[in-house]
Formats: structure tokens, sequence, C-alpha cells
């Protein structure tokens, strides 16, 4: 799954393109690199976004698309916001 779209199923970001926008701009690292938007996430990744100046990290665990949003939560766990 694609990067953007990832944020976005993940309900880490509200919007793909601001996803999108986000990831080209470096604010987005994986595994402590700058990602595009259409890097391929897998499980065990590490995904650190900064908004702001407040960093968040989480783990991916699932890169299944969810069924709906109460189960979006299961696809990352957070180890640091």
């Amino acid at each position: 799954m694609r990067l953007d779209k990832y944020l976005k199923v993940s309900r880490l970001i509200k919007r793909r393109t601001l996803a999108n926008e986000v990831a080209d701009a470096g604010r987005v690292l994986v595994n402590g690199k700058p990602a595009k938007a259409s890097y391929a996430v897998k499980v065990g990744d590490e995904i650190e976004i900064t908004f702001g100046n407040r960093p968040v990290r989480v783990r991916v665990l699932s890169t299944e698309e969810p069924r709906g949003k109460d189960v979006a939560r299961e696809l990352f766990e957070i180890l640091e916001s």
C-alpha cells in the first residue's frame, strides 16, 4: 500500500491529498529516512510524522484495507507521541 494511502486509511492524516503533500515536503520519515508518498509501506516499518514541532512515531502492524473506521486503529501502534 502506498504511504499516502496508508496514512489516510489508518486515519493518521485525514485526507490523502494532505498526506501526499506532507510526505513530499519531507515531514514523513520511514525507518529514519525521508519517504515520498509513493513509498510501499510494509508490516514492521516505523513511520515518524512531524506535526508542527511534535513528532509522532508509529509501527505498522497491518497494511490491509480496513472494513470500517473503528478498526483503523488496529493498523498501527503508537511508539512515541
